[in-house]
């Protein structure tokens, strides 16, 4: 059985994300998508809110788990018994931030596979921090966003009001 991670932060979700995990449920027999802790990331929210948050937004994926891990990305795939890594490349410029990571996650566990995947054409210039930034502007995120995340949003930006 092929199993594969999808880790990142998703502080939030997007549809491009989701289009990505779709695509790798399609291609392996378990997709999990790992929330992750990156220190140089400020997060809008916790890993457990993030873990919800997918959730929701998915629904009910019959082969798609969702976990959280801090630490050592390929430690984590060893200890979940999977093979392979799954990435989402946007642009020619996430390429060489990719490569790099995919051959030292290579030196540091043999077995480990990264398999990048391109979101479909209409979310190639979505990402998180551009979500998070409209949404501060007052601008409308229904199409790069689930409903349970544009909510979400909502909620935390008139918590910070207060």
């Amino acid at each position: 059985m092929t199993k594969a991670i999808y880790p990142g932060t998703f502080d939030p979700i997007t549809r491009g994300h989701l289009d990505v995990i779709y695509r790798a449920s399609q291609l392996f027999e378990e997709v999990n998508v790992v929330v992750s802790y990156n220190p140089e990331k400020k997060n809008l929210f916790t890993g457990d809110e993030r873990v919800n948050l997918i959730k929701e937004a998915m629904g009910d994926w019959p082969n798609v788990k969702v976990s959280k891990h801090h630490g050592l990305t390929v430690k984590y795939l060893k200890a979940q018994g999977a093979q392979v890594i799954i990435r989402g490349l946007r642009a020619v410029s996430d390429f060489e931030f990719e490569f790099q990571m995919a051959l030292m996650n290579q030196k540091l566990e043999p077995t480990c596979e990264t398999i990048c995947l391109m979101p479909r054409e209409n979310f190639t210039y979505l990402n998180s921090s551009i979500v998070k930034e409209i949404f501060s502007a007052g601008g409308d995120i229904s199409q790069f966003v689930t409903e349970n995340v544009e909510q979400a949003l909502r909620t935390n930006l008139n918590k910070k009001k207060k």
